[in-house]
């Protein structure tokens, strides 16, 4: 029997255990398996494009254990009802092959990928940033508000999106969760005085966000909207003037901002930054940003976590993903006429 998380019980998990609890749990296994990075077998997602998106797979092993996450990027869902991100994971057990937990990954990726921003920021941000600039506000917007205030004390939010819709629901969310929320009127107007500016947004197009006359000294950007081939939200200035902190650099030079940039252009490994082996901040008047396109470390570690928040708890089904013949090598025997209907597995009823 495998452990199988759906949606519901995703829900009720992390409500029990509250939100930024949660996030406060996940960051911390997030950091360290960051720590243990090269300990990881570590591929670039294996993507499939078309026109109208993408779907990856991701997957990672520690030698321990085996993990992968499906995703699509679909940005032209929300026209439809549907969402841009959706996801499912799996962990496994390297010594059988044999999974142990199935689980959704939308919430949970929105949940990582904040808490992996807020990791990154507490290596990069200036320690008396007070002020977080949020420019797009989407799905992940709330996720990347929650996660900065739990791990970094941030409660001061200038906020900005196109959309009307958007940011009344962004404001419908978390008006009342002790957030002091500025509505800005511009992307230049949301950033104005801000310590650290977060990028979340989804158009698949290389965009112009931010242009480097909206980034003064001593600011933290954290770019996480661009994700993919042809798609970026930084003015390549901008890149030129910041010291730039990635993932797995194979991929981020696919995907991120720094795809702007050429093969050579300088970057530094967050993990070495974490493990002490590279200089993160080294002035208040430096320019950090992490080009944070999402690696399949940190969904290994999502799984990870959530595994371990299990036992005790309701909030999971026993389901028979697996066949379980008598006999291991008798895998027909379960189609033979002479096994009983309805006999789950070929086990005796």
């Amino acid at each position: 029997m495998v452990r199988y998380v759906g949606v519901e019980n995703m829900v009720r998990l992390v409500k029990t255990v509250g939100v930024e609890a949660w996030l406060t749990g996940l960051a911390a296994v997030i950091e360290e398996d960051f720590r243990r990075w090269p300990s990881f077998e570590k591929t670039p997602r294996i993507a499939s494009h078309s026109r109208d998106g993408v779907i990856e797979l991701m997957p990672t092993t520690d030698g321990r254990l085996y993990g992968f996450k499906y995703v699509n990027g679909h940005p032209k869902n929300t026209h439809t009802g549907l969402q841009t991100v959706t996801a499912f994971g799996v962990l496994s057990d390297v010594e059988t092959g044999y999974p142990v937990l199935l689980s959704e990954m939308t919430l949970t990726t929105a949940l990582r990928t904040a808490a992996t921003s807020a990791v990154a920021a507490r290596y990069l941000a200036r320690p008396d940033s007070s002020v977080m600039a949020l420019i797009g506000l989407g799905s992940q917007s709330e996720f990347q508000a929650l996660a900065f205030r739990t791990l970094m004390g941030i409660t001061r939010l200038q906020v900005f999106d196109i959309d009307p819709a958007a940011t009344e629901k962004f404001v419908r969310n978390l008006g009342a969760a002790g957030f002091d929320i500025t509505v800005a009127a511009s992307t230049q107007d949301a950033v104005q005085g801000a310590d650290i500016i977060t990028t979340v947004t989804a158009d698949k197009q290389m965009a112009t966000i931010l242009s480097d006359n909206m980034v003064g000294a001593g600011v933290h950007l954290n770019a996480v909207g661009g994700d993919c081939p042809g798609k970026t939200e930084l003015q390549a200035d901008i890149l030129r003037r910041a010291d730039v902190f990635v993932e797995l650099p194979e991929q981020t030079r696919i995907e991120g901002e720094i795809q702007q940039m050429p093969a050579d252009f300088p970057v530094t490994e967050l993990w070495e930054v974490i493990t002490g082996q590279a200089t993160g901040r080294h002035s208040p008047q430096q320019i950090t940003l992490f080009d944070s396109v999402g690696f399949a470390i940190e969904d290994f570690s999502a799984l990870r976590f959530l595994y371990s928040q299990l036992n005790g708890t309701d909030c999971y089904e026993d389901i028979d993903l697996l066949t379980e013949p008598e006999d291991p090598r008798d895998l027909f025997g379960l189609l033979s006429p002479a096994q009983p209907s309805g006999t789950p597995n070929g086990l005796a009823a």
